[in-house]
């Protein structure tokens, strides 16, 4: 629409122009004009010395006024004598006038008074004319306009709504388009294709439900067997079972991470995978050595090395930072291999934890893509995953109200900004 407007000044400023150049060229016509009424007080003047009287075919087409010596008038052929004609009102009103001479004595002067009616008369129907076309010409234009705009513009406004609400995810707007337009075929078809996109939705989240429903039953199963194994061993300590405190701890870490499968499993459930802004946090104030305690729940390898943390109170959700913590020493036990590096430093209103290891790092290209859901780097080779470990990191840590962000520095580095209290 804004082009439309501005094709529309564009056009009047065209036709201003125009107007100008019409305006010129007939002022220019004065000049031509001027030659002609030079000619014509010339022959009147030499028929007044020949015939002492004035052309008969020049009386009756052009008006003047014929005076002698002494300014009395002679001859007036004009349809309104009310004016005195004199040579010095010749002067002032810019009338054309010539002297009458005879053996080299001033015996009359001639005065034209209509010397650019004519013209005027000319110039002004010639203005008319451009007005009228002018007019006539943005009306059209004006009109071509609100058909363009109802017929072109204004469906694919709508086209462009309906794309913008497909791409946000919302499938239930069909795209309202009258089927007589030139898209009418189109929106139809765009529609068809909303409604197809609806039913895959749908189908998602029955595969997701299904899924879910298959991944809580073996996970069940580990935590009963964790509390089953834990509460005998508790119950033989002492006896011929030789029952470790590492034991009983190792078994609670089992049922710890199987909860946090379920829980997780849930919330990829609930939010079905698109909408991961649906994860709840509860934070609460916590000491920083619980991140410690996090850590050491997987360090199922002995490769993580960390440095003493400043004392002071996160607010954090002990849960989902278990969860990030958790997602960040999987992804590098998987594609680094090499011992982890966690680092502290206090950049109020943040705790910064650094999490590094020595493996092959990510392509510069890709720091900013692998913390999006389902990227995986293209140098992964055989190794499976989701591609969903970082991108939840990241989700989880931004809804506590932190960050988390990467870069490849002799290795991968993930550092997370842990709110303080």
């Amino acid at each position: 629409m804004k082009r439309y407007c501005s094709f529309v000044v564009l056009l009047v400023l065209l036709l201003a122009v125009g107007l100008s150049v019409v305006v010129k060229i007939t002022s220019t016509d004065d000049f031509s004009q001027n030659n002609k009424d030079v000619l014509l007080l010339n022959e009147i003047a030499h028929k007044m010395v020949l015939d002492d009287m004035p052309p008969e075919n020049t009386a009756s087409e052009r008006e003047y006024v014929i005076l002698d010596v002494n300014g009395n008038v002679i001859y007036d052929n004009r349809s309104d004598r009310s004016e005195v004609i004199t040579v010095e009102t010749a002067m002032k009103r810019c009338y054309p006038y010539t002297y009458i001479t005879e053996n080299n004595q001033i015996t009359g002067s001639v005065v034209l008074t209509d010397s650019d009616k004519h013209f005027d008369r000319l110039r002004t129907n010639i203005i008319v004319v451009y007005c009228v076309c002018s007019f006539l010409l943005i009306g059209a234009a004006a009109a071509f306009g609100a058909y363009i705009r109802k017929a072109i513009l204004r469906p694919f406004a709508k086209m462009k709504d309906f794309a913008s609400y497909v791409a946000a995810g919302d499938l239930d707007r069909p795209l309202e388009m009258d089927k007589g337009n030139l898209f009418g075929a189109f929106s139809e078809s765009f529609d068809i294709m909303r409604e197809e996109l609806k039913a895959s939705r749908a189908r998602e989240h029955e595969l997701i439900a299904s899924l879910s429903h298959d991944l809580k039953t073996p996970v069940t199963g580990i935590k009963l067997t964790s509390e089953l194994m834990a509460a005998v061993f508790s119950q033989n300590e002492g006896q011929e079972i030789t029952v470790t405190e590492n034991m009983i701890v190792k078994m609670n870490n089992i049922y710890k991470r199987a909860d946090e499968i379920a829980l997780l499993v849930g919330d990829l459930f609930s939010s079905a995978l698109e909408d991961l802004g649906a994860f709840k946090v509860n934070c609460a104030d916590e000491n920083s050595t619980v991140i410690a305690e996090l850590v050491s729940e997987y360090d199922d390898r002995g490769l993580v090395r960390i440095s003493e943390i400043p004392q002071v109170i996160v607010h954090i959700d002990k849960l989902r930072l278990s969860q990030v913590i958790g997602n960040i020493l999987f992804n590098s036990y998987k594609y680094a291999g090499t011992p982890i590096d966690i680092s502290f430093r206090l950049d109020e209103p943040f705790l910064e934890v650094s999490i590094r290891d020595s493996g092959p790092g990510v392509p510069e290209d890709e720091i900013a893509l692998i913390t999006h859901k389902f990227y995986r780097g293209k140098e992964q080779g055989d190794k499976e995953g989701s591609g969903l470990g970082l991108y939840i990191a990241r989700i989880l840590m931004d809804k506590m109200g932190g960050e988390l962000s990467v870069r490849s520095e002799n290795g991968l580095c993930v550092t997370l900004l842990i709110p303080l209290s």
